[in-house]
């Protein structure tokens, strides 16, 4: 399994690191059956995160043809609120942006990052992982209409509002669209696809490693619909 980790400016450092670590950790079982690259749509270029001073590297741009797993973190960056600057706007004085978190999400879009995505889910054998707000990259460029995902509690508004079907899970399994809620979701993201992928034998022995336990059941649309 190859799995690229799509870096943009202003990504949340967590959302890359521990679904990383996860599956390096599966590699390491499996002498080498899964590799992790970094990447970012615009190619190899120091990309700064949203947290002052903490920059990957991405080494290439995406290959989404080649790659089994696609992975989109999420922005990190300030809560818009009252009062809040809206995104691209400078603030009185500040001479800068204001680095909100949706304002980092559109810029994200406005580059070539959208064909990457669009390549992703046209591809039938690559999985687009999406932690945390990532899932708003390919809800907010239009491209999940009608389909199930999951986001931070504080973006399922907005999901919902692109015309995603909202579900209230920690990790949604669509098939080739697996999304995850908060930040420290990306482990249990990383862990359900080592097991969809590499059995649960794979999964156990990374958890060992890691010291955690998955968290949560995994949605996917089979079986009943309780009442009530």
């Amino acid at each position: 399994m190859f799995a690229q980790f799509v870096l943009f400016d202003g990504f949340d450092p967590l959302d890359v690191i521990a679904p990383l670590e996860v599956l390096h950790a599966a590699g390491m079982l499996t002498a080498g059956s899964v590799r992790v690259e970094l990447v970012s749509a615009e190619g190899a270029r120091e990309v700064p995160s949203g947290m002052a001073g903490i920059a990957l590297r991405a080494v290439a741009a995406p290959d989404p043809e080649r790659a089994d797993v696609l992975v989109l973190p999420g922005a990190l960056g300030r809560m818009p609120g009252p009062g809040s600057t809206p995104a691209g706007e400078t603030s009185p004085g500040a001479g800068e942006p204001a680095e909100d978190i949706p304002g980092l999400l559109r810029r994200a879009l406005e580059g070539p990052l959208p064909e990457v995505i669009a390549r992703a889910l046209a591809h039938e054998d690559t999985v687009l992982a999406c932690v945390c707000g990532g899932s708003l990259l390919p809800a907010m460029a239009g491209m999940i209409t009608g389909r199930p995902a999951t986001t931070h509690p504080s973006g399922t508004e907005v999901l919902a509002g692109t015309g995603a079907v909202v579900v209230d899970a920690r990790v949604v399994d669509d098939g080739d669209l697996v999304s995850a809620g908060g930040v420290t979701s990306g482990l249990d993201l990383a862990l359900h696809l080592v097991d969809r992928e590499l059995g649960p034998d794979v999964a156990l022995g990374v958890e060992r490693i890691l010291v955690h336990e998955r968290r949560g059941t995994v949605w996917s649309a089979r079986g009943p619909v309780p009442a009530g």
